[in-house]
């Protein structure tokens, strides 16, 4: 049941009704879902202007990798030619340019092979899957008596073996 508080008792009603909290509630939250609604559909208008030009960019970059990649075809015959004008048979000249590309090809398998043994173990996510059986398998809130992991400076510690109780 709902009941109309006025300043003055007893003078009737009033022309003008004030609306209730929950019918305000209600309007600020269609406003703003509507708000929402309207900034979502500008991010996507925009973002779909600005995917297209990416979108043509990156073919654009793709292409001109592939037409880089058919002109170093070239080069390499190009070189091979030159090799045998400077008096070299033909066969020994295209035989050291093929020599220079595996060359090339291995230094790069060993800097990538180096770059690869850089690469270290998700310490801290290792540490925190390992302790993943544990959390999910706790007893209830109060009567938890394991040494509950805590962050120090990025790192996962562990308590020690004194209860612990929440």
């Amino acid at each position: 049941m709902a009941y109309n508080v006025t300043s003055a008792p007893n003078e009737g009603s009033t022309a003008t009704a004030e609306p209730s909290i929950g019918t305000l509630v209600q309007s600020a939250m269609a406003d703003v879902s509507t708000l929402i609604r309207g900034e979502v559909e500008l991010a996507k208008a925009e973002i779909g202007k600005s995917a297209k030009k990416a979108g043509i960019g990156a073919g654009a970059f793709g292409a001109a990798g592939v037409v880089l990649a058919f002109s170093a075809f070239f080069f390499f015959i190009a070189l091979a030619e030159f090799i045998t004008w400077l008096g070299l048979e033909r066969w020994i000249s295209y035989l050291i340019v093929w020599f220079l590309l595996v060359l090339v090809a291995v230094l790069a398998a060993l800097f990538g092979r180096r770059q690869i043994k850089k690469i270290e173990k998700p310490e801290r996510t290792l540490e925190t899957l390992h302790d993943l059986p544990e959390v999910l398998h706790r007893e209830a809130p109060g009567e938890r008596h394991r040494a509950v992991p805590e962050v120090v400076n990025g790192r996962v510690q562990r308590r020690g073996a004194e209860h612990y109780t929440v």
